[in-house]
């Protein structure tokens, strides 16, 4: 009696013990690597404008008061495929994460069996047939339970959460990427149209020239070479069209694809012309450090960083034993109607140790691969922020040069359309030749033309330094599970 109440009293102290350790774990804590980062954008000036407050990063996209650009990125973030698998991959790795946390926790299965067994005449000597045929029925539940002693299962739990963090940093990067794409070919739809608008009113302003060419010419007061000059420069400005409208079908089935439709989807909801989105009054870049806390890609390198460094202590936790706590509860009986009566219980408790002390080479390998991994994860953390930097300073500096070629072009527009108004008054009255009208209204349209084109490439810019600003995701999707160290 002695020796089985001193047995029952081993294992609640060896449980209290495996509280006491359980606050050890074995391998690096992970610390967030520190940045250098400048006080201010070297292209800050970008900025440009009234001083107004900033469109809302978190959904820029209705700063620029279009109503079908809004429509066009609410489908796209409920319909676009590429979500869907990001968010896919997203709830993978969160169910991988509450797999990993169920293994803190006893295992718990339940079995029964029912048997007809015949013993050899060699395994029961002297025995009758009878005497060794029989049956057996049995049935029980069975525990086990791993003690983290040296926080293996805890350093795969946080690798699993980081992972999971990883991967809705990863969601929210594609819905950027989604939503500055549609922001993007829509505008650059506009802007095609526009150009087509301007290509085919130039032609119409062409054809009335000619039509008065031939005026003339009929009545004897010019030549056939008046009117082919005339004819050359419609057919120019004709020739146009026929790109333009190809690449206004193309963004048109890209924006469908975008929104998860079919290429042609939109063809009779978008084909009408109409203007460009307005530019914004002024962007507001922040500071470097505002962008790399704010940028996806960023967090996501950082919470890999973070998972290799947890994988780090869970290939170093073989290097200790580990202790397994079983247990079981059951009955035994060889008639069925016997099962759960006092004497067929059983019941059996115990503690296992598994120690790979004798396999170290490959123990070391796996911590050297780990280590390894964690080295090449701190480097692209490393790139991340560096290639964040870059994409932030580009989208500055083609959204500034951009507004001042727009500017300028919004001039040389404006004046190259009086020069032409001009032109034809004065060969109305006789003061100027058909060259010199020609010429006028050859540069009213490429100065209309670059214009557009200009205006267009404003507002992508406008978009490209959105995106880089992690602007687009609306923080509709929280993390499943909290990450600690943000």
């Amino acid at each position: 009696m002695h020796k089985f109440t001193a047995s029952r009293l081993r294992f609640p102290t060896l449980s209290l013990l495996a509280l006491a350790l359980s606050a050890c774990a074995v391998g690096p804590e992970f610390v967030r690597p520190t940045t250098q980062t400048s006080a201010a954008f070297a292209r800050a000036d970008a900025s440009v404008g009234a001083d107004t407050s900033p469109v809302d990063l978190l959904e820029f996209w209705r700063g620029f008061e279009d109503a079908q650009l809004t429509a066009l990125v609410e489908t796209a973030l409920a319909e676009n495929h590429y979500l869907k698998i990001a968010l896919a991959r997203y709830d993978q790795a969160n169910a991988l994460l509450r797999g990993a946390k169920f293994d803190q926790f006893p295992t718990v299965t339940a079995n029964a069996e029912a048997a007809h067994a015949l013993s050899s005449a060699d395994q029961a000597p002297g025995l009758t047939r009878a005497q060794r045929d029989g049956e057996r029925y049995s049935a029980g539940i069975a525990a086990s339970w791993e003690l983290d002693l040296f926080g293996r299962i805890r350093r795969g739990v946080e690798a699993s959460r980081a992972d999971a963090a990883a991967s809705a940093a990863d969601l929210q990067a594609v819905q950027v990427a989604v939503v500055g794409e549609v922001a993007r070919t829509y505008v650059e739809l506009r802007g095609l149209q526009e150009r087509l608008r301007v290509a085919q009113e130039n032609a119409g302003t062409q054809r009335e020239t000619l039509r008065l060419v031939d005026t003339r010419v009929n009545a004897g007061r010019g030549t056939g070479f008046d009117t082919a000059r005339v004819r050359a420069q419609l057919e120019a400005t004709q020739a146009r069209v026929p790109a333009l409208e190809g690449a206004v079908a193309v963004a048109l089935h890209r924006l469908a694809v975008l929104t998860g439709r079919p290429p042609a989807a939109l063809i009779a909801d978008f084909t009408p012309q109409r203007a460009l989105p307005s530019l914004p009054a002024r962007l507001d870049p922040g500071t470097p450090g505002d962008v790399l806390r704010r940028r996806p890609d960023v967090v996501a390198a950082e919470y890999r960083l973070h998972a290799a460094t947890a994988r780090i202590g869970v290939a170093t936790a073989d290097l200790f034993p580990r202790f397994t706590l079983g247990g079981l509860l059951g009955t035994q009986a060889i008639d069925s109607s016997a099962l759960f009566e006092g004497g067929s219980a059983t019941h059996l408790v115990a503690l296992g140790i598994d120690w790979s002390f004798l396999d170290l080479g490959r123990v070391n390998a796996r911590i050297a691969a780990a280590d390894a991994q964690a080295v090449g994860e701190l480097a692209n953390y490393r790139k991340t922020v560096l290639l964040a930097l870059e994409d932030t300073e580009n989208a500055l500096v083609r959204y500034a040069y951009a507004r001042r070629e727009d500017a300028h072009l919004d001039r040389a527009a404006i004046d190259s359309a009086e020069a032409a108004r001009l032109a034809r008054l004065r060969f109305d009255a006789g003061a100027a030749d058909l060259l010199e009208v020609l010429d006028a209204e050859r540069t009213r349209l490429q100065a209309q033309d670059a214009f557009a084109d200009a205006r267009t490439r404003s507002i992508v810019g406008a978009i490209g330094v959105y995106k880089a600003l992690a602007g687009g995701w609306p923080g509709t999707l929280p993390l499943r599970e909290p990450i600690a160290g943000r």
